[in-house]
């Protein structure tokens, strides 16, 4: 009858009626009742979450941990996850479990507080079982977190963190494990905030007080700096150090740990550990010897800051031992390879002030040759004179320009000609996308299984597909379209369509109406792209294709004139009718510069079939002139607007034609559902060798890397740049809007396409300047962006290709420079880190004659970067080149 009860109470949601009962009962009637709460358990898994259910919840937590007699099986009712944000209060669970042998609520403890953070089991819950266990404090992740956020919580009354540090007696045990945990610190950081009451000056008060051990803490301190880990981790530690204020002695004492951060560690870690050990070298407690250890790990950084500041001291430390220079000047020659001109020419001023004192002869002079190999054109020729070695002569050698390979046309494979084959590979695209050769291969492949063997390969597709969103059509509830009302989704169509898993009505709509979605900019190519896919799903279900016509023969979405002549042979002796979709598309991506084509248009007009006939037409017709382009402006904005494309309309079908009508950009709705990127390379396939229709259609998108700091938009222009086609207006804006966006990988995609461009001779580095220029103008490109991704492109090796950029933007931006300077006008933002690009490519490049307006920037007053590398620019283009 008790059980009975219990059970009635915890269903109630009577905790304390259900306590009282859980008192009374043996150890035996524990047991026995357990089942019936596991029962009422998985009732409540399955139930709505509503009020009804949660009110059982707490009762039924409670009343589950006091039946369970195993300590393992305890702690997982307790930290249950369906019971987490309903559980009994940590009161009442210390209540029913008061009663347990010390040992098996010490196993209890151990396995609630062993489990992860994210399972929520409360603090006081933990801390009042180690109190009844009499068990020792554990130092688990999840323990330590609740011990701090116990500490420094607001509600424990009006006394400090720090009074409240000194009364615990886990003090000095829970801050150990705090360092010692790997994740703790992260999970802490964001509570231990700023002020007088901190945990930071919290916790140096209480080892100032001796309730810490100062040596541990400090040790501490600088062992989770050297460990790495997040920078948010830095942070705390960091901050926590400056609280203990190290004195001289234990900085000394830890000589190696700073030049180990100073070498390695981030920026903020980094800067600190060098200020420690500037002070005592400028102390005279370190050696020679150490500062040059320390300088070799500094000057490789790329942080300008961290290493000007540690030329800074070793010029200091020169100044003042006249028995440094031998040791310390070949440290200094570290920074010669620095990719900042201003801090090379920094160090070469140390080694020319310092040089006297070496030596004529000896091991030191011969190492400051080997790296002023290392210094940009100009400083080795300045070098050069200063040592005296010919063999950095090679300063005037122009260096050779370094592009990457043409990109090659890939030929596609034949389809699979298994279904288990095809299938492997249509898992692969449907779950992480393909290039257009893997899509169209595997598209070609389902045509022909179909045709061939459709139950074949709907068994080897089933496993694929198990878990795809349209495989159960009946849990899409629309009345419409169903779960492809708007869009093929790709390759889904085509393979739902086996499994006759989109309807009829749908593809019907689809291939006799087309989309009824109001134009957007991007409408010509992805409907054309997308009406391929519909007919070929609606020809699977109604009237299957031996195989596709417009599959391309190279991976660009070329197709060779003969093997459609081929196809459509086939198709006669077949009598298949062609889809009107999938011929537009193969007219589309025929070609016809080739030698040969006016034989395959012979052999296509004896086929005697109408699509033979458009066929031989469409080959032997003049190629129209290119549609007119005209610049426009929207906002800060540069775009291009195109015009009508007169032999893409007539016979062409419906959702084709609206790739030859005119792009106008204030006709179009700026909406539309064409987010996915990864369609894009798709559409250059549409209409391969007319690349800058698609550019100017993507421009916008692309514009919004630079402009609104979007990311990903700029992806599709590295296959651009290797697409077929002329590379006009709309093209080489999209590659200037991409070298200034926001995000990293965003300009290597810009970079990349302006170095395949350059590869294959498509680049105009004019047109491109004064693109890039007219933006910077308008305030659609940030100069400082822009820099970063030039000198990538240098880097590369592609110095006369960026110089050839360059020597057009530069005059534009260098004219805003006011000749009288007390007027207020001054360079724009990133001009001094383009000079220093420029600067660097005329001198590899072997660059020279006037650039307009440089001798005003280089004449101004001062010692800025602009003033610096305007000048170092101007030299370099008036040095004479040896023979």
């Amino acid at each position: 009858m008790s059980g009975e009860a219990l059970l009635k109470a915890v269903r109630a949601g009577a905790t304390v009626q259900a306590v009282g009962l859980l008192d009374g009962m043996t150890d035996g009637e524990r047991r026995a009742a357990l089942p019936a709460l596991k029962d009422l358990r998985k009732e409540l898994r399955a139930a709505p979450w509503n009020a009804e259910s949660r009110t059982a919840y707490p009762a039924l937590h409670a009343a589950g941990a006091a039946c369970h007699t195993g300590a393992a099986a305890a702690a997982a009712w307790i930290a249950g996850a369906d019971m987490r944000w309903s559980q009994a209060s940590p009161g009442v669970l210390l209540h029913v479990l008061g009663d347990r042998e010390s040992d098996w609520l010490a196993d209890v403890t151990q396995r609630l507080a062993d489990r992860p953070v994210a399972s929520g089991i409360p603090f006081a819950l933990l801390s009042g079982l180690v109190r009844l266990s009499g068990s020792a404090t554990p130092t688990t992740d999840a323990y330590v977190r609740g011990w701090f956020e116990n500490i420094g919580a607001a509600w424990q009354g009006t006394g400090s963190v720090a009074e409240r540090l000194r009364q615990d007696p886990d003090t000095a045990r829970m801050v150990t494990a705090f360092f010692e945990s790997p994740q703790a610190a992260g999970e802490i950081a964001w509570r231990f905030g700023d002020g007088p009451g901190s945990w930071y000056n919290a916790l140096a008060t209480v080892t100032r007080e001796g309730v810490l051990d100062r040596k541990v803490m400090v040790d501490a301190c600088v062992a989770r700096l050297l460990r790495g880990g997040p920078v948010a981790d830095h942070r705390v530690f960091l901050r926590l150090l400056t609280c203990l204020a190290p004195t001289r002695d234990e900085e000394r004492e830890r000589t190696a740990d700073w030049t180990a951060l100073a070498c390695g560690a981030t920026s903020a870690v980094a800067g600190h550990a060098q200020s420690v050990l500037a002070s005592l070298a400028l102390d005279g407690e370190l050696t020679s010897g150490q500062l040059a250890e320390l300088s070799s790990g500094v000057l490789f950084r790329t942080e300008k800051k961290l290493v000007r500041a540690q030329l800074v001291l070793l010029g200091k430390v020169l100044r003042r031992d006249p028995t440094a220079p031998e040791v310390l000047l070949a440290a200094v020659a570290q920074a010669f390879g620095h990719e900042d001109t201003d801090l090379q020419e920094r160090a070469l001023k140390l080694v020319e002030r310092h040089l006297p004192a070496l030596p004529p002869t000896g091991g030191a002079r011969e190492q400051l040759s080997e790296l002023a190999a290392d210094l940009s054109p100009g400083l080795r020729l300045r070098a050069r004179r200063l040592l005296g070695d010919e063999a950095l002569d090679s300063v005037s050698v122009v260096e050779d320009e370094i592009l990457p390979a043409v990109p090659e046309r890939l030929r596609l494979a034949a389809a699979p000609e298994s279904a288990a084959e095809l299938a492997e590979e249509v898992g692969a695209l449907l779950v992480s996308g393909g290039d257009v050769a893997a899509f169209e291969r595997a598209l070609d492949g389902l045509v022909r299984h179909a045709h061939s063997d459709r139950e074949g390969l709907k068994a080897a597709l089933d496993p694929v597909v198990a878990r795809r969103w349209w495989k159960d059509a009946a849990s899409w509830h629309s009345t419409g379209n169903g779960p492809f009302g708007l869009s093929p989704h790709g390759l889904d169509v085509v393979v739902a369509a086996v499994f006759e898993a989109v309807g009829m009505h749908t593809l019907h709509a689809a291939v006799q109406q087309g989309s009824t979605e109001a134009n957007c900019r991007h409408s010509g190519p992805a409907r054309a792209f997308e009406a391929r896919l519909w007919e070929v799903a609606y020809r699977i279900r109604t009237e299957p294709l031996p195989f596709l016509l417009a599959t391309p023969t190279w991976g660009t979405g070329l197709l060779e004139a003969d093997e459609l002549v081929a196809r459509l042979a086939a198709y006669r002796r077949l009598d298949t009718r062609p889809g009107a979709a999938d011929f537009a598309q193969a007219l589309l991506r025929v070609r016809r510069d080739d030698p040969a084509t006016a034989a395959a248009a012979a052999r296509a007009r004896a086929l005697g079939s109408p699509e033979g006939y458009r066929l031989a037409q469409w080959l032997t017709s003049e190629a129209p002139p290119p549609p007119a382009i005209r610049r426009r402006t929207s906002g800060t904005r540069v775009l291009v607007e195109i015009g009508e494309l007169e032999e893409i309309q007539g016979l062409f079908p419906p959702e084709f034609r609206l790739l030859g009508r005119p792009f106008a950009l204030f006709k179009h709705r700026w909406y539309c559902r064409h987010w996915d990127t990864g369609d894009r390379q798709h559409w250059l396939a549409v209409v391969p060798g007319r690349r800058e229709l698609l550019a100017a259609r993507l421009l916008h998108d692309i514009s919004t890397v630079a402009v609104d700091e979007s990311r990903g938009e700029a992806a599709v222009l590295p296959l651009l740049a290797e697409a077929d086609g002329t590379a006009g207006e709309a093209l080489h804006l999209a590659v200037a809007y991409g070298l200034a966006a926001r995000h990293p990988e965003d300009r290597l995609a810009a970079v990349d396409a302006l170095l395949v461009l350059a590869a294959r001779g498509h680049l105009d580095a004019g047109r491109l300047g004064s693109d890039l220029g007219e933006l910077v103008e308008r305030g659609a490109v940030k100069p400082s962006r822009l820099a970063e991704s030039i000198r990538t492109a240098a880097a590369t090796g592609a110095y006369s290709t960026v110089w050839s950029v360059l020597r057009v933007l530069l005059p534009r931006l260098l004219s805003a420079l006011a000749v009288d300077p007390s007027s207020g006008a001054g360079p724009v933002r990133g001009l001094g880190d383009l000079l220093a690009v420029a600067a660097d490519c005329a001198e590899r490049s072997g660059a020279r004659g006037a650039l307009d307006h440089l001798s005003r920037a280089a004449e101004r007053r001062g010692s800025s970067r602009v003033v610096v590398q305007a000048r170092r620019l101007r030299t370099a283009l008036a040095q004479e080149t040896a023979a």
